[in-house]
């Protein structure tokens, strides 16, 4: 007997804010008639927290109580038994999409070590001896900033140079060649629907230029009343320039925000999710000029 569960949602993009209603249905196709003694849905929505290698020594209590923060729970009976007949059953179900008591929605997120997932499981009882039909599928939960959080950005100018440097890698300063580096970044509180811009431009230096590179990296935070655990993961690295680049050109910045892995910047009692923009030049001797730009991610309506 080859008999198909599968769960479909009514908005093909999967995407649903709070207070919203989810509908969908579960689709059964099978090729031969089977009885079954139930049929649930399963609606779930969690906080998973994990510490680093190096940080679980530091704070075993909190270790030991990183249990998973649930946000969301429904248990929908859809049917108490009964018999499917060949070719395909569609069954529908809907839902309001709302935490559970003292708890709130946060943007689905998949970090390194902060995972924010909401999922929708469909189990199917069969009989003794026959194997349950089990299917699962994630939807995604976009929470709108407070109006008092989405403070518009302005423009945030720059100006890098020997003196200024914080981050020169596997060098001296009395050994960095003389430069001069300017540009804008068109703002810090940046709608993570929309592209993050700005631009560079390499106004003198001494050193010939390999690459410029722009760096999106999460800063998740892990604590309790033991203590703080912070690591800092790369996203992703776009290459905006490739060799020489003349002086004096505006080399325009532009990168989007890869869903899932980003969320509006958050921060509740037990983790916070933030971000950095780091910009990165790199010299053709191997050596790295980088500059550090905390942002701040926030979502219209």
């Amino acid at each position: 007997m080859n008999n198909v569960l599968d769960i479909k949602l009514k908005k093909i993009d999967k995407v649903y804010q709070p207070g919203k209603i989810v509908t969908g249905y579960i689709v059964i196709n099978s090729k031969e008639d089977f009885s079954h003694s139930g049929i649930t849905v399963i609606v779930e929505g969690s906080v998973q927290l994990q510490l680093s290698s190096k940080s679980v020594g530091l704070f075993d209590a909190f270790y030991n109580s990183l249990k998973p923060i649930p946000l969301l729970h429904y248990n929908i009976n859809i049917s108490s038994g009964g018999k499917f007949q060949p070719g395909v059953t569609e069954l529908p179900f809907e839902f309001l999409l709302e935490p559970l008591p003292n708890q709130q929605l946060y943007d689905t997120y998949h970090g390194v070590f902060v995972n924010i997932q909401y999922t929708i499981r469909c189990d199917v009882k069969k009989g003794i001896l026959s194997k349950d039909l089990q299917k699962q599928l994630e939807f995604i939960v976009e929470v709108p900033t407070q109006d008092s959080d989405k403070k518009v950005g302005q423009p945030l100018n720059f100006l890098i140079t020997p003196e200024s440097l914080v981050n020169f890698k596997r060098i001296s300063k009395s050994e960095v060649p003389s430069f001069k580096i300017s540009g804008e970044l068109k703002t810090a509180i940046c709608n993570i629907n929309d592209a993050f811009q700005g631009y560079i431009s390499i106004d003198q230096t001494e050193a010939i230029i390999k690459s410029i590179e722009l760096q999106l990296v999460r800063v998740e935070t892990c604590g309790c009343a033991e203590g703080h655990a912070r690591e800092v993961t790369e996203i992703q690295n776009i290459q905006i320039a490739d060799g020489d680049v003349p002086r004096n050109l505006a080399v325009p910045l532009w990168m989007v925000f890869p869903r899932l892995f980003t969320c509006t910047t958050t921060a509740a009692k037990t983790f916070k999710i933030e971000f950095e923009v780091n910009l990165v030049v790199m010299l053709e001797d191997g050596h790295l000029i980088t500059e550090n730009f905390p942002i701040k991610l926030v979502r219209n309506k």
